[in-house]
C-alpha cells in the first residue's frame, strides 16, 4: 500500500494590479509566505489580471525571482498564472510552477473561451505535477468546463485536480457544479483558486470563493469573495 505524507494545499486570490508581473509577484510571494502550505494555487492569469492583451513572459523573467525566493524560504511550490510565448507563435494561457529550483512551465490551457481562441494558442497536452508522491492534475479555467481534459488528465494518474480560475460574480454556481463533477467522475481532491475583485476583460466583479473539494465531495476550506482571502487544507490517503 502506498504511503506518502498529507500534503497541505493552499488556494490564494490575491488582489492584483493590471500588467504590473513585478508588483504581482511581490504579492504573490507574499502569500506564500504567509499560506503556510506545501503547494500554493493562484488564479488564471494571477501575474497579470485577465488582461487578455498583456505581454507575455518567460521562465526566466526576473520579475519572478522574488516568488522563487519565498519558494525557497517555505518550501511551497507555487503554481501561477500568466501567459507564455506560444509553441506555434501565439501566446498561451499558462501555470507556471515555481519552487527554490526556479520556473517551470507546467501547462498550457488547453480549452479555451470567448475571445481567447482570436488569440491565443491551445495547449495540446494534459500534465500532472508531482509532489511528496502527490500527482496533482492542472486545469485553467474553461478546462473545468469540458470532462475530456479532466478525462486526459486522469489518465496520466492524478490524486488531486487543481485549477485556476477567472469566473463572473454570478457565474460561482458554475464553477460549483464543475468541481463537484470532477470529484464525481474521478474521486479526487478538487482545489480551485478563483480571482477576487476587478481585473480586465470585462470582468467588474469576479467570483473569489476559492475552495478545496475531498474525494468524496466535501466543501473543506472556502474563502470569501474578497481579494487577498485564502484557503487551506491537508490532503490525506
Amino acid at each position: 500500500m502506498l504511503h506518502r505524507d498529507p500534503l497541505t494545499i493552499a488556494v490564494a486570490q490575491p488582489p492584483t494590479m493590471a500588467f504590473d508581473v513585478a508588483a504581482n509577484a511581490r504579492t504573490h510571494a507574499a502569500v506564500v509566505r504567509a499560506a503556510g502550505a506545501r503547494v500554493v494555487v493562484f488564479p488564471e492569469l494571477s501575474l497579470t489580471g485577465y488582461e487578455l492583451d498583456a505581454p507575455a513572459i518567460t521562465c526566466e523573467d526576473p520579475r519572478l525571482v522574488p516568488i522563487v525566493e519565498a519558494c525557497a524560504e517555505t518550501g511551497s511550490v507555487a503554481l501561477a498564472g500568466a501567459l507564455v510565448r506560444g509553441e506555434q507563435g501565439r501566446p498561451s494561457i499558462a501555470t507556471l510552477a515555481v519552487d527554490a529550483s526556479g520556473v517551470l512551465l507546467a501547462y498550457r490551457k488547453m480549452c479555451l473561451g470567448g475571445e481567447e481562441p482570436e488569440r491565443f494558442q491551445p495547449g495540446e497536452k494534459p500534465s500532472v505535477l508531482e509532489v511528496d508522491g502527490w500527482r496533482l492534475g492542472l486545469a485553467v479555467c474553461k478546462d473545468m468546463g469540458v470532462p475530456r481534459q479532466a478525462a486526459e488528465t486522469a489518465e496520466l494518474g492524478m490524486d488531486a485536480y487543481l485549477a485556476g480560475v477567472c469566473e463572473l460574480e454570478e457565474d460561482l454556481p458554475i464553477m460549483e457544479e464543475r468541481a463537484r463533477r470532477v470529484v464525481a467522475d474521478h474521486r479526487v481532491w478538487v482545489a480551485v483558486a478563483s480571482f477576487a475583485g476587478p481585473t480586465g476583460g470585462g470582468f467588474a466583479r469576479t467570483a473569489g470563493r476559492s475552495g478545496l473539494w475531498s474525494p468524496e465531495g466535501a466543501v473543506i476550506a472556502r474563502a470569501d469573495a474578497e481579494p487577498g482571502s485564502l484557503a487551506r487544507a491537508t490532503l490525506t490517503g
